[in-house]
């Protein structure tokens, strides 16, 4: 099981985004720029260092919800103040019930 961790303070000023990584979000799992983007802003927002995949850089795993309700989970780097998203996808159902299971516990 993936233990959270908590980057919330970090702050970042853009994100950036790579032309084959919104394309292959868009093409594979129908997430856009805009959805993937709105999730650092809403709550409640969980994260998860990606330790398989942090070999050259770190990777980070975000649980979250965009302005229209859709969950999503982002992999993403962080470099410099900005935020690089390289995929996003509909969470699974196991993601879901860990991020409901925090949701619940903040309210």
């Amino acid at each position: 099981m993936r233990k959270s961790i908590d980057i919330s303070r970090i702050e970042f000023s853009d994100f950036n985004w790579d032309k084959g990584n919104w394309r292959k979000n868009w093409l594979k799992h129908k997430v856009t720029t805009d959805e993937s983007e709105e999730i650092f802003y809403n709550e409640p927002i969980l994260f998860f260092r990606d330790e398989q995949h942090s070999q050259k850089e770190d990777r980070f795993i975000a649980y979250g919800i965009t302005d229209k309700e859709r969950l999503l989970t982002v992999v993403f780097t962080i470099r410099k103040t900005n935020i690089r998203i390289i995929s996003a996808r509909d969470q699974s159902k196991k993601e879901r019930r860990i991020y409901e299971t925090k949701k619940n516990t903040q309210i």
